[in-house]
């Protein structure tokens, strides 16, 4: 047992003020999410510079098939956080350390394991997404290469998870800035000077993501016991690994089938046209920008509801879930209405294309005005998560948003075949999912403060 040193940038989660605590842990997982987002916007940009719009559309509608394929394995490194979080909280340090060397295994082999589904799934899927015939190709060939990056990119998100746990989201920034200036040089000297295009691009995002690799590993080496990654102690621990896996997968599945959702709204993306896909893709963009304002909240809801709960401080579990909605919702809705003041702006850096700007601005003013909503969930369910229960929020979600919008995408056609109407349905659902499981998270709240926090296994 024993107390825990506090160094460099972790925050002690459960003494003194949170609102403070809450934005400044937050602040570099927003910057680290707009940077990794950044890996394909740089794609994008220079492949709108520097070649067609086929080019564009190739590279920027892959969003939900690497979704689909990396979102379970994403989850898991939720489930990760959450656990090592409350061991902090517990101050059991055997089981932080058991924690650690799981997540190392883990994220090697799923690393592995997405790079062969990558290369053989991304074909089919194209076809199922009725990729249009001057896209295909070009589409397949960046999610090839792309897919070879993955044990890079599942190196860093773990690592950044157990990071994440004792507080610490500076350093995980600072990777990902190297990152992404080699992804930028990267691009532009294979597109523009050696002029690969297409691949020139991948192995630009390919190369970054093992810098963002290298640096998350040597940080975790010079971490203080016991979060420090140490080779001779890498091994599973099965109770912890699966204690993991409880929390994660659900939250790895909800990402799944959230995905699948996208990618049915993306086939029918599809069928307006290149013009069509390239101006949503430069749209969303700057939803997954926006996203990750959301995404940063919800894993400081994690990490300190976690930590809170391990330590037996329900009060603050609950102020903690208070402060990282209103943040998410506040800081969030701010940024959608800043990007769609300046829309043409904003879409110009990618294209110049009128039909193509003509698409993104109506995605922009249709699902980017309304984004903050998803707040509602994505908050509720995380705290659900940081108390032990994934499975609910995974359910409502996935009712709540995947199968209503895979109605909607049935049936939209009946009320006028436009973009416009095949958009609407993401802000209906984020309302209606919101309203469900916020609901939940107080009933879960509830249960579980009627009782003591669970023993932890030894």
């Amino acid at each position: 047992m024993g107390t825990i040193a506090k160094k460099g940038g972790q925050v002690d989660m459960i003494h003194g003020p949170l609102f403070g605590k809450i934005l400044t842990f937050s602040i570099p997982l927003i910057a680290s999410g707009i940077l990794q987002q950044s890996f394909n916007a740089v794609d994008v940009a220079v492949i709108g510079r520097y070649s067609t719009t086929q080019a564009i559309a190739a590279v920027g509608s892959n969003g939900p098939i690497i979704s689909i394929l990396v979102n379970l394995f994403l989850g898991i490194a939720v489930g990760a956080n959450a656990v090592i979080a409350t061991y902090l909280g517990q101050r059991h340090n055997d089981a932080v350390r058991r924690s650690v060397a799981t997540v190392a295994v883990i994220s090697l082999a799923s690393g592995f394991l997405l790079m062969g589904l990558g290369s053989l799934l991304a074909r089919p899927i194209l076809e199922l997404m009725s990729a249009p015939a001057d896209v295909i190709d070009l589409a397949e060939e960046y999610l090839t290469i792309f897919f070879c990056g993955m044990p890079f990119m599942m190196i860093y998100n773990f690592g950044s998870a157990i990071m994440r746990s004792v507080g610490d989201t500076k350093l995980p920034f600072y990777a990902l800035v190297v990152g992404t200036v080699c992804n930028l040089i990267l691009d532009w000297l294979f597109v523009a000077v050696f002029g690969l295009g297409v691949a020139g691009v991948a192995w630009g995002t390919v190369i970054a993501t093992g810098v963002n690799a290298a640096i998350i590993v040597y940080f975790l080496m010079r971490e203080p016991d016991p979060i420090t990654l140490k080779l001779t102690r890498w091994k599973v621990s099965g109770p912890d690994l699966r204690k993991m896996l409880k929390i994660g997968v659900p939250a790895g599945l909800q990402g799944m089938v959230f995905s699948i959702s996208n990618l049915f709204i993306q086939s029918a993306i599809n069928g307006f046209g290149a013009d069509a896909i390239a101006g949503s893709a430069a749209a969303l963009t700057y939803e997954a920008y926006c996203y990750y304002i959301v995404s940063a909240f919800c894993a400081a809801t994690i990490a300190f509801a976690g930590q809170n709960y391990g330590a037996g401080q329900p009060a603050r579990c609950k102020r903690v879930v208070l402060i990282s909605m209103f943040y998410s919702m506040a800081i969030c809705g701010v940024c959608n209405m800043l990007i769609i003041w300046q829309d043409k702006a904003c879409i110009g850096l990618f294209t110049h294309d009128p039909e193509v700007m003509r698409y993104a601005s109506m995605r922009l003013h249709t699902v980017l005005l309304f984004q903050s909503l998803a707040s509602t969930y994505e908050i509720s369910g995380a705290y659900m998560r940081a108390l032990g229960y994934s499975l609910t929020p995974m359910l409502l979600t996935v009712f709540g948003t995947c199968v209503l919008r895979l109605g909607w995408v049935s049936i939209f056609e009946r009320f006028g075949h436009t973009f416009h109407n095949l958009l609407i349905i993401y802000p209906i659902t984020w309302s209606i999912t919101g309203t469900v499981v916020i609901i939940a998270a107080l009933i879960v709240q509830h249960k579980v403060f009627k009782k003591k926090p669970r023993a932890v296994e030894a």
